[in-house]
């Protein structure tokens, strides 16, 4: 298989100018966009909303301070189908012109994590809560700065009657560091006010769904996308022979190219499980194309969720001990199923070389008795508390036994923490570590590979 790099193709425009020949190609330059109307209305378009939003003012240069520098990017915007839905033109900021400590303190924002969204999405599946999905135009541009950012006028844009002028920012820009936070902020305010937290039933909750909508799109650019589809199943690819040595792998030629494509495939196992474990084992730029040709068959593989009147947690945790080949750490595997839908799982190495099965089996219960315990606060908080505790699943009968037994063993005394975590949580009726046979143990696709009949029984 040539991937689309190797082609020498960059960007998708070819493919959809293919398709339809009246598309206008990506331009590659601002002066070719100015001369195509498509590009050039989508430029103004642009140009005349951050002008209404009153992002910058029109300010002399300052006096030995920063000035960044921006580009214009180019998109199509496709539909689900792959048709052309409109042209995109975005001005941005880059970032990399930003001087720390000048233009920028604090980076830092929030980010809601996949298990939070999966866990969301199935109680609203088994209460019959409507779920929309709101897309915010322009959201960067919402946030306010408190920081002093100067840039240049918009390429192809300048003010005539102030060519001499530099912007002093007033809202944040796509490719400003600070733009994340800055626009969290300024959401999440927003909804403070909103009272969100006040929702305690299926009622309230329509009543407060359709305020918080329509305040939303008072204060923002927003449009309702409508409810959010319903997702497929999944399968697993499997690589059942032995582990590929580092010292094996010749060297990369495009060591740019490879970290993109690993990166990238990173951010697919936040939909597709069934990859998480080969993605995090492939060192070898060969294993990562045969992954790419199992997601080519598999495009329409996604995540199940399904309607269950079971509200309870179940943690099935698996270690592959000292299984890697170089280091000898061992992989760490669980997943979380909330009223029979997987809404958690990980796929990861421990980092530390684990004297004994047991050990490495241990550590993998922590990390899935560690995520099913916030998992009961974040339930907690909206209004689902647990009514029973959460079943452990282990395929390892002396992890199971040391769950629960308060006589330290001389091979588990140096991980003596790590045995009290578990047993205070065990002990409190919290969670209950239990055997489960290794032909029912789901967290093994998160450690080793299974040949496809195992899957399929």
């Amino acid at each position: 298989m040539v991937t689309r790099r190797a082609a020498g193709v960059f960007r998708p425009a070819a493919l959809s100018a293919a398709a339809e020949p009246k598309i206008s190609p990506v331009p590659s330059s601002v002066r070719d966009a100015l001369a195509d109307p498509h590009w050039r209305r989508a430029m103004e378009e642009e140009y005349t909303a951050l002008l209404a939003n009153q992002t910058w003012d029109f300010v002399p240069p300052p006096l030995g301070g920063n000035v960044g520098t921006g580009k214009w990017i180019w998109t199509h915007k496709q539909r689900a189908d792959g048709t052309l839905d409109r042209y995109k033109a975005r001005w941005v900021l880059r970032g990399f012109t930003q001087r720390p400590g000048v233009d920028y303190d604090e980076t830092f924002s929030p980010v809601v994590k996949p298990a939070t969204v999966r866990t969301v999405l199935s109680l609203a599946l088994s209460r019959s809560w409507p779920v929309h999905q709101l897309d915010v135009k322009n959201a960067f541009l919402h946030g306010t700065l408190t920081e002093n950012v100067y840039c240049s006028q918009p390429v192809g844009f300048v003010n005539p009657a102030r060519p001499e002028m530099v912007c002093r920012l007033n809202k944040s820009l796509y490719g400003l560091k600070q733009a994340l936070r800055a626009w969290y902020s300024q959401f999440a305010t927003f909804l403070v006010t909103l009272g969100l937290t006040e929702a305690k039933s299926d009622t309230s909750l329509q009543h407060l769904l359709q305020r918080i909508i329509t305040s939303l799109q008072q204060k923002f650019a927003m449009k309702d996308l409508g409810l959010s589809p319903v997702l497929l199943a999944f399968s697993t690819p499997v690589d059942t022979q032995a582990k590929l040595s580092e010292d094996a792998r010749p060297p990369v030629a495009d060591p740019t190219a490879y970290r993109s494509l690993a990166g990238a495939l990173q951010y697919l196992t936040f939909t597709r499980p069934d990859i998480t474990y080969a993605v995090q084992q492939e060192s070898h730029l060969t294993a990562l194309k045969c992954l790419l040709r199992y997601l080519r068959d598999t495009v329409d593989y996604g995540l199940l969720l399904h309607r269950s009147s079971s509200a309870e947690l179940v943690v099935y945790t698996n270690a592959d001990w000292a299984g890697c080949p170089d280091t000898r750490w061992s992989m760490s595997g669980y997943a979380v199923f909330l009223g029979g839908n997987l809404v958690s799982w990980s796929s990861k190495r421990q980092p530390i070389v684990s004297r004994s099965s047991t050990e490495a089996e241990y550590r993998a219960v922590t990390n899935g008795v560690a995520e099913a315990s916030w998992l009961w606060q974040l339930l907690a908080e909206l209004h689902s508390p647990l009514a029973k505790s959460t079943l452990v699943y282990c395929d390892n009968v002396s992890a199971v036994y040391r769950s629960t037994n308060p006589v330290q063993h001389q091979r588990t005394k140096h991980v003596e923490i790590v045995l009290h975590f578990v047993r205070d949580r065990v002990a409190i009726g919290d969670v209950r570590v239990l055997h489960v046979p290794t032909t029912s143990q789901f967290a093994d696709i998160f450690t080793k590979g299974w040949p496809q009949n195992g899957h399929a029984n």
